[in-house]
């Protein structure tokens, strides 16, 4: 450490070449003063190729490292002495974690501890100034909270926490790290748990962006179960903007929950992607794209319903969603259809293998 040099005008983003990340470096640099320096290990979610604009951006600088890495970690915060820490970086995909969980808690536990330990003792190093306007971002999920029956309330920040799947659990594992940091050093940590994100740079294991490129390429449209699961559905730029609301006005040590207000069952959102998909590329054959769909068998644990309240986040710090889902969801129709470079450049043998493993077996019933 260098001592009580001051902090600059730079966010150290980890996770930043994922799809959310992605977002919100992009945002960054369009609409913010910040540098940012984006550490991401470039697993098979992450794509450099995101921020093909930034090219020769001097206030954007990409490094390729594990946050678990302790000594990476130290040397960048001594180096660019960021103002504040926005952690993305985890494995995030359900389905992943219950066929291999051991790589989310290495990263969504113990890397969250690497990060939370470098970042104290590069904020016990500050000025007392920079020590109080210092800020570390935990972004997190709605799956924490577990699931809700039809007629329950939405989850708010004190709904008792209740994982049912290891993705889930290893996320509860980090916001606890991230609450104790505050509780026992005083750090000014933060934490954010959102609702479904949806938006351009997903990546298409995901529900959303699978449908679209089935949809669009005549495949099988697999929907779990009875189709009846509800989530509430967050559009990636409003998440965004609700990040940087957090950072700008929350209170350390507090939770604020982000919310789309757009609870929307599987089988509607998948039907509405079908129908948008026929109006932007009608069919050769005139058959609607609705028929493409195939109901499989449910995944373990297969929580029934997520929503979020977002009230306090609303009344505390002015944010709302900006982002009605008709429209957001048209505008991600609309991005996937007019990238496919980049949809091809994503859909590497890899993920191929991992669709093929997951869905087969399901699609024989």
């Amino acid at each position: 450490m260098t001592g009580k040099s001051s902090m600059h005008d730079t966010l150290l983003v980890t996770g930043g070449a994922g799809f959310i990340g992605s977002n919100f470096v992009l945002s960054c640099r369009k609409s913010t003063p910040f540098s940012v320096v984006n550490l991401d290990l470039l697993t098979y979610a992450g794509n450099p190729a995101n921020f093909s604009e930034l090219d020769g951006d001097g206030r954007y600088a990409f490094v390729r490292g594990d946050i678990c890495d302790a000594g990476l970690v130290a040397g960048l915060l001594d180096e660019h002495r960021p103002r504040a820490v926005v952690h993305f970086a985890a494995e995030s995909h359900v389905d992943r974690s219950i066929v291999s969980p051991e790589a989310f808690i290495r990263t969504n536990v113990y890397g969250t501890f690497t990060l939370l330990e470098q970042a104290r003792l590069y904020w016990m190093g500050l000025s007392e100034a920079d020590r109080a306007a210092f800020r570390f971002l935990h972004v997190s999920t709605d799956e924490v909270y577990g699931t809700l029956d039809a007629d329950e309330p939405a989850f708010c920040e004190t709904t008792p926490y209740a994982p049912n799947s290891p993705y889930a659990a290893s996320k509860a594992g980090s916001d606890h790290l991230a609450r104790a940091y505050f509780h026992t050093y005083k750090m000014p940590v933060l934490t954010t748990n959102c609702s479904n994100n949806y938006g351009p740079f997903q990546f298409p294991e995901k529900l959303i962006p699978l449908m679209i490129l089935n949809a669009l390429e005549g495949k099988p449209l697999p929907v779990y179960g009875d189709g009846k699961n509800v989530r509430d559905w967050l559009f990636v730029e409003d998440h965004c903007a609700a990040i940087f609301t957090v950072l700008g006005k929350g209170k350390p040590g507090e939770t604020y929950n982000i919310g789309g207000n757009s609870e929307r069952a599987n089988m509607d959102v998948v039907t509405t992607i079908c129908d948008l998909v026929d109006e932007l590329r009608p069919p050769c054959a005139g058959s609607e794209r609705r028929q493409l769909i195939t109901y499989v068998k449910d995944r373990p644990g297969h929580d029934r319903r997520y929503a979020i309240d977002a009230t306090k986040i609303m009344r505390e710090l002015g944010w709302k969603p900006a982002e009605k889902f008709e429209s957001g969801l048209r505008k991600t129709v609309e991005w996937y259809l007019g990238h496919p470079k980049w949809v091809e450049s994503v859909r590497t043998g890899a993920y191929r293998e991992w669709i093929a493993r997951n869905y087969a077996e399901r699609l024989k019933i």
